[in-house]
């Protein structure tokens, strides 16, 4: 398998699930800025949409979309247990997560992102995000991981939109179970391990 990723883009989510999965594969960079392959390749030419992840399987079937991709991967090795088995009223509260992160932190984060955005436009997407950490940090209460004990491929993505946080001046310091959670999070070897192939540990 091939994981096409840019470093510390939502891309790192299917990274860390592929190597908390255990499953073999080659991380491809992919700019996002110049949406270029290193030897060259134009991105769009294995992505139309021009954005990352993009998981290509053995076969050269390509799949698209984070929260699609990360429960491809978990399925791959169900006994590592990152995401309920399908079917079963869990595995839909792992989408419901997954779905929540992707639509109501992961896309508010966008204008935060766009150079265009004048700021009292910003602060009202961090104002939102604000108070959705804040939604979070309360389902977190009492648990280690949002399904409760065991760590999910959910847990890999709001891990990973959490990072983006502090950089767009957003405090979550209000927010000790979200917080803590990040922290428990981020000590995870897997976790370490994609950190330090996409040059993000310093």
């Amino acid at each position: 398998m091939k994981l096409y990723y840019s470093p510390g883009a939502c891309s790192l989510s299917p990274h860390i699930a592929l190597r908390e999965a255990g499953l073999a594969f080659e991380p491809v960079l992919a700019s996002t800025k110049s949406h270029k392959l290193q030897d060259g390749t134009d991105y769009y030419s294995v992505n139309p949409l021009g954005y990352v992840p993009l998981l290509e399987l053995d076969d050269g079937t390509r799949l698209r979309e984070g929260p699609a991709i990360v429960q491809y991967i978990a399925d791959q090795a169900p006994m590592k247990n990152l995401a309920p088995a399908s079917g079963t009223l869990p595995r839909y509260r792992l989408q419901e997560w997954l779905t929540f992160i992707g639509t109501e932190i992961h896309k508010t984060f966008s204008p935060l992102f766009n150079p265009a955005m004048p700021e009292e436009g910003k602060q009202i997407f961090r104002d939102k995000l604000a108070a959705r950490f804040g939604w979070v940090d309360g389902q977190l209460a009492g648990k280690e991981y949002l399904m409760g004990d065991h760590f999910t491929v959910a847990d890999g993505y709001l891990y990973v939109v959490t990072r983006w946080a502090k950089p767009m001046n957003i405090d979550l310091t209000g927010f000790p179970n979200l917080l803590a959670h990040h922290q428990r999070v981020d000590a995870r070897p897997a976790v370490q391990e994609a950190l330090k192939a996409e040059g993000l540990l310093k």
